[in-house]
């Protein structure tokens, strides 16, 4: 870990914290919530050794990325997240004009949509846990959430200001984060409100007690309220989106998954990916992969096969 080096890149507006590793082809691994670009530490030291050139950000509003207006969900769409990526790319690789993109959870929402806007920027894509989703023309993803699983959803209590941040002032970062990157149930996740978590779970053997502690410190400093921001901005992504109604990825991928993955156990998620609709919106997806035994934070859990999978998908371009 001593070898990757952190930089302050201004991006965007703002002071964007990126490690990076390694010399040769870009591959950007953009992380999701509630995480960090240590989510990648594994994936970006095997891709370095191997004649890469690994690059993480803390996405806005993450760990020592500094300058989003946290008090304005607006200033976290969809839109900023992939304007920021652009501009880091710019930064970073000015010279490359297409770069591999490897996502995971909200990075590979943030992914889909990089390729989506600017395919010419992106080489090869592979995305972990969440596939690609087309907009729903009659409701937003808060709107359809709330419909499957009703008010006490994650991904609803998420959205007045404030409410979520005390209730996770209230269990503990450590707590929170050990809960929550622990979690594997092929189920929703719910916060009642005023009861915090509905479940207490063990620390995943795969969490050790320094990588929790890593996301508690940067945590308990930036708080929460930038990686929830993405889930305010849920409703007016579905307006902004409205160009692309009908609109897929174009871009050779690769698409990974988790048994227990709790996204791939949303109702009708494994119906679109094996039943044509993801091959129909992304028509270049070259593999779908489900790993056995494992769940939502697969990148960290298995990390090997992980990385494997990466590698021989990327080296092929």
């Amino acid at each position: 870990m001593e070898k990757i080096e952190h930089k302050l890149i201004p991006v965007n507006g703002l002071q964007m914290h990126v490690a990076e590793l390694g010399e040769g082809p870009l591959v950007l691994f953009i992380h999701g919530f509630p995480e960090l670009w240590y989510s990648w530490r594994h994936q970006m030291t095997f891709v370095a050794a191997r004649g890469y050139h690994a690059v993480a950000p803390d996405m806005r509003g993450y760990g020592e990325t500094t300058g989003a207006p946290l008090d304005d969900p607006s200033k976290f769409t969809i839109m900023h997240l992939v304007g920021d990526l652009i501009a880091l790319l710019n930064a970073v690789a000015p010279n490359e004009e297409k770069v591999f993109v490897v996502g995971h959870d909200w990075g590979a929402n943030v992914a889909w949509h990089l390729a989506m806007y600017r395919p010419d920027r992106v080489r090869a894509l592979v995305n972990l846990s969440m596939p690609f989703t087309p907009r729903n023309p009659a409701m937003n993803a808060v709107e359809s959430y709330q419909k499957l699983f009703g008010d006490d959803h994650y991904i609803c209590r998420f959205q007045e200001p404030g409410d979520i941040e005390a209730e996770f002032m209230k269990v503990g970062t450590k707590e929170v984060l050990k809960n929550m990157l622990s979690f594997r149930e092929p189920a929703p996740l719910f916060f009642p409100k005023g009861k915090g978590f509905t479940y207490s779970t063990d620390r995943a053997p795969w969490l050790t007690e320094h990588d929790l502690q890593y996301y508690v410190s940067r945590f308990e400093n930036s708080g929460f309220t930038g990686g929830v921001n993405y889930y305010r901005a849920l409703p007016l992504n579905w307006e902004l989106n409205a160009p692309w109604s009908g609109a897929g990825v174009t871009v050779p991928t690769k698409f990974i998954t988790g048994e227990f993955d709790l996204v791939y156990h949303i109702p009708g998620t494994k119906d679109f990916i094996h039943g044509g609709g993801f091959k129909k919106f992304v028509p270049l997806l070259e593999d779908v992969v489900v790993l056995e035994g494992a769940a939502h934070f697969v990148n960290q859990e298995r990390p090997d096969e992980i990385n494997e999978l990466i590698y021989a998908f990327i080296k092929q371009f």
